[in-house]
């Protein structure tokens, strides 16, 4: 993600908005703690539609559900696994 002063977003919006049609831009305050996120319209099309696709357990197919079963962690995994239990 691209960082930017509040400074530089008043100097050159179309700047700003160049940049975020490619990838979103941060806007930092002062402090330089981020504050507002500027991104196109597609990617927030994008991020919206990703919101509102839910699904329940109970809807899946069952040789998905016998496949989360089946699954075992790889020993490279292991610790991981461990500490989930």
């Amino acid at each position: 993600m691209i960082r930017m002063t509040e400074a530089e977003v008043q100097q050159g919006f179309r700047a700003l908005a160049d940049r975020a049609r490619r990838e979103p831009v941060a806007i930092t305050a002062k402090d330089g703690h981020e504050e507002l996120v500027v991104l196109s319209v597609e990617e927030y099309a994008r991020l919206k539609r990703r919101d509102r696709r839910v699904g329940l357990t109970e809807d899946l197919p069952e040789e998905w559900i016998e496949a989360v079963r089946d699954a075992k962690v790889s020993d490279e995994f292991a610790a991981l696994d461990a500490e989930l239990k």
